[in-house]
């Protein structure tokens, strides 16, 4: 059983006592009379016919409350390979809609964007979700939009209903819901949570003092969760990086969109696993360490956003203060992981962090260097308005590409 403890800048959903999920999806098959949901699915052809997409769909089978199914297809750049995408998606009740974002007509579409200076951004999940929300906005059959990877391979039913049910519920009054979870096995997962993001918010605060939005993303107990649902109004009005920093920076957006009092973290299942990227040390443009570099990089730009004055001074002061912090977070894991049984890589965990301080010194000299780059891609209020005509033409390539 979890504790039940508040955080603090926003709202925490606990998971306590036994689950009832038959519960949860009668209700929410009520509320979605009211307020119908989107599922939105990104996912890369490498992940076709793995075995978490087929846990995946095995339990979709089973939801009946969901109105819309929106699959974005990464990779397919062969028509075979788009076929093979729709066969295996086709025996949802739900008769997904699948968007081929390496086909031709989806092509021809992002032109029309860099075209009116929208560029979405090169391929990525974050550019994925993005067309996902285009085309929910585009089809008008959904008031909120759920999303998961397509990668989990603990998913189940529970999970999706914990996810939705905070923002579809007609009084609970919450227009974003974020996913949070235990990540455990034989040993402590979620490395760029715990040795990362944890450490330099608290170094940052422990500088600048309490700032809220330092407070507010020090609150959410995962941040680089995957899972997230909102209301339909707030797609329309977040900007979505297309980088390694989706998570960290849709929370940004949403502090930047919404009042606290509608925002929520639910405890969406008991235990989470999904595929897990190489640390990459000496390379800075993959795995864990490129991811290190985007987020810190994402966070230094909301601050500056914010009005917080960053410069090489602070830099420094900082590159020392996450590292008191990370040796004490290290202490604290090793020490979770003895009581628990649990097996503590320590100089795996050291050799993490180590990259860590390398990722945080190549992110600040690149703010510093170019302090008003983004990664952000233009929200569908301005493509609206830019090309009033878009989404209609948006939705009629989808059409085509699902027909032919």
């Amino acid at each position: 059983m979890a504790d039940f403890f508040q955080t603090g800048a926003v709202a925490t959903l606990h998971r306590l006592g036994t689950p009832d999920v038959p519960r949860l999806e009668r209700e929410l098959l009520e509320y979605a009379s009211e307020t119908p949901i989107a599922l939105v699915l990104p996912c890369h052809v490498r992940e076709l016919g793995s075995r978490a997409l087929r846990v995946i769909l095995r339990e979709l089978r089973q939801v009946r409350y969901i109105r819309q199914i929106v699959v974005g297809i990464d990779g397919a750049t062969r028509l075979k390979e788009w076929r093979r995408a729709r066969n295996l998606f086709r025996g949802l009740p739900q008769k997904p809609i699948l968007l081929w974002n390496d086909g031709p007509r989806m092509a021809a579409l992002r032109e029309t964007l860099e075209e009116a200076e929208l560029e979405p951004g090169p391929a990525g999940k974050g550019r994925n979700v993005w067309l996902c929300f285009g085309y929910v906005l585009a089809s008008e059959q959904a008031r909120m939009v759920a999303v998961h990877d397509c990668d989990i391979i603990t998913y189940n039913r529970e999970l999706l209903a914990r996810l939705c049910y905070p923002v579809a519920h007609p009084t609970l009054g919450f227009d974003f819901c974020k996913g949070y979870y235990p990540r455990v096995t034989d040993r402590l997962n979620g490395r760029v949570m715990r040795l990362l993001i944890t450490p330099l918010l608290r170094a940052l605060k422990s500088i600048l003092g309490h700032l809220p939005y330092l407070v507010y993303m020090d609150t959410y107990r995962y941040p680089l969760a995957g899972e997230c649902s909102m209301d339909v109004d707030l797609v329309r009005r977040v900007r979505i990086p297309h980088d390694w920093a989706l998570e960290v920076g849709m929370l940004s957006e949403v502090f930047r969109n919404c009042a606290p009092r509608a925002i929520c973290q639910s405890e969406i299942c008991e235990n989470y696993d999904h595929k897990h990227q190489d640390l990459s040390p000496r390379d800075a443009e993959k795995g864990l360490n490129k991811m290190a570099i985007d987020i810190a990089k994402s966070l230094f730009r909301y601050m500056a956003a914010e009005g917080i004055k960053l410069d090489s001074g602070l830099f420094d002061t900082v590159l020392s203060a996450y590292t008191r912090q990370a040796e004490d977070t290290l202490r604290f894991y090793a020490a979770d992981a003895a009581i628990n049984g649990l097996v503590y890589p320590r100089h795996e965990e050291e050799r993490a962090v180590s990259t860590f301080v390398r990722s945080l010194q190549l992110s600040a000299r690149d703010f510093q260097e170019d302090p008003l780059a983004s990664p952000l891609v233009a929200n569908w209020n301005r493509v609206q308005s830019a090309l009033p005509d878009f989404l209609d033409r948006f939705k009629e390539a989808v059409r085509l590409d699902n027909a032919d």
